[in-house]
């Protein structure tokens, strides 16, 4: 399928907010903003400007929505189109997705065994093994966030891909609507299941089991945030808010009632469609600016391998200028958004590079194959 400009700026953007709001994070885990001053008007100019970038940075984790819808966007578009052609085969589909998928995952290993400035805070052990399989669910909560805790995506990825099938023929014989409803119920149904009747860790909301992600919303665990906030089609609902059935006590049988107003954070479902809307209607806007669009396009493309390798980067440099001013904040985070992004490029071509070479060796083109 040819490559569509606009998508790639738009997943460029989204990889690219994500890794600034790791680094956000970590700079200001512990910071507080200075009471605002609104005596006279630069200085209350100042102070809202410094209240806007707070409250925008915040919405950072929302691009993780954005970059999962878009990128299942993409792959249904494209499988579609070989399904529509009649040379769809689900067994080379599966090949071209592991050898998409864990090379460069095994590769993003070994950069942060081997790489100086990176934020490492736990042992090698035999989790690694578990880790490299990419099966971080197993043992959830030793494994789910082990090394780097933004491989927790990839476990969800393999998963989702699993029973792509499934979901690509549901999705052709039903249509685009009757499906997203019926995606969001399954997910928000499974939701509750995990959370309400088995009590489960969030982190299996997180990503520790897909299907949990076809319905999005933002996971907690008690009032903290986890790690990497969920994503999806409908960001909605706090998991430990998500009460479509809730218990009445003065009911025998505990049957459901209807769930109160404020436990239902619609304002997430505004906030996440609202993010997703301005960071593709963005993306149109630069698409039409070319020199730009084409370096972000760049880092669109190949922003799988920027995921992968950003967490520790980030988290050891964010460790390291706290005490600087926001100003200074702001201009190394464009250099680092820059350092990180060729840094994933290089990397990621290099492999795809490599495994092209490889798996081509001693293999014949299939008639008609280009």
């Amino acid at each position: 399928m040819k490559r569509l400009l606009w998508l790639d700026v738009a997943k460029g953007l989204a990889i690219l907010i994500v890794i600034y709001f790791h680094f956000f994070r970590t700079y200001f885990e512990h910071g507080v903003l200075p009471p605002p001053d609104w005596s006279h008007f630069s200085a209350g100019l100042i102070s809202a400007l410094r209240l806007t970038w707070f409250k925008l940075s915040g919405l950072g984790f929302h691009a993780v929505g954005v970059f999962i819808i878009l990128s299942g966007w993409a792959l249904m578009q494209s499988t579609a189109r070989r399904a529509d052609k009649g040379v769809l085969s689900w067994s080379q589909w599966y090949r071209a997705r592991l050898l998409r998928l864990y090379p460069m995952y095994w590769v993003a290993h070994l950069v942060y065994l081997i790489s100086p400035f990176t934020a490492r805070f736990e042992k090698i052990d035999g989790r690694f093994i578990l880790s490299l399989l990419g099966l971080r669910f197993v043992d959830i909560t030793n494994n789910f966030y082990y090394l780097n805790a933004a491989w927790w995506y990839f476990t969800m990825l393999i998963q989702f891909y699993l029973i792509f099938p499934l979901l690509f023929r549901a999705a052709r014989k039903l249509g685009p609507w009757p499906f997203l409803l019926l995606a969001c119920a399954i997910g928000f149904l499974t939701r509750y299941w995990l959370l309400v009747v088995c009590q489960a860790n969030g982190m299996w909301i997180q990503g520790g089991l897909a299907i949990c992600r076809t319905a999005g919303v933002r996971p907690r665990d008690g009032n903290r945030d986890l790690e990497q906030p969920a994503a999806g089609a409908c960001r909605t609902l706090s998991p430990r808010r998500l009460w479509f059935v809730r218990r009445s006590d003065s009911l025998s049988g505990c049957p459901p009632v209807l769930p109160r107003p404020d436990q239902l954070h619609l304002v997430d479902l505004a906030t996440g469609g609202c993010c997703f809307l301005v960071l593709v209607g963005l993306a149109g806007i630069i698409a039409r600016l070319r020199p730009l669009a084409k370096v972000i396009g760049v880092v669109g493309s190949f922003s799988y391998g920027i995921y992968l390798i950003h967490h520790p980067y980030v988290i050891w440099l964010g460790l390291r200028i706290r005490e600087q001013p926001i100003w200074m904040f702001l201009l190394i985070t464009l250099a680092t958004l820059a350092v990180i992004s060729a840094w994933g490029i290089l990397l990621e071509r290099a492999i795809n590079d490599l495994v092209t070479r490889l798996s081509r060796t001693g293999t014949k083109p299939a008639p008609g194959a280009s």
